[in-house]
């Protein structure tokens, strides 16, 4: 995932906020193919809001998909997290596991899965930063 080296960080200064309050607490995990128009269109520009964001490289995950002869989508996590759709993003906080979360006990989640903040499925009406931080301050994950 390259990130577009036009896209322009100061016209998207609250979505770029946004990341940069939760940039070290997060896991961005991105479901994406090459043969996708959705997520050539989509993925730079959310790379570039990532970088001009400071989130670690090492907190984006990739995650590539491939379609099956039957449409289906197959690839690392594709049934796990149901993906159906490509692009789809999935922020998570790192340490919490979802389960711990909302029941506090250890669950059936593995360690390396956190708590599910927001995700993004495919074309929604505006690029996936913007809905992405919209809705992640709307869920009041942003302090």
């Amino acid at each position: 995932m390259q990130p577009t080296p036009t896209w322009d960080p100061d016209s998207h200064e609250e979505t770029v906020e946004t990341f940069e309050a939760i940039a070290d607490e997060i896991t961005v995990k991105v479901w994406g193919g090459d043969w996708c128009k959705d997520c050539r269109a989509a993925l730079p520009d959310f790379a570039a809001a990532l970088e001009a964001a400071g989130v670690p490289e090492d907190s984006i995950e990739h995650y590539p998909v491939e379609k099956d002869d039957d449409g289906s989508k197959i690839g690392p996590g594709v049934e796990e997290y149901g993906i159906e759709y490509i692009p789809t993003i999935v922020v998570e906080r790192e340490g919490v596991r979802a389960s711990e979360a909302s029941a506090g006990s250890s669950g059936e989640q593995s360690e390396s899965d956190g708590e599910e903040l927001v995700r993004f499925v495919e074309s929604e009406d505006v690029p996936a930063a913007i809905w992405l931080a919209d809705r992640l301050r709307e869920s009041e994950q942003i302090v």
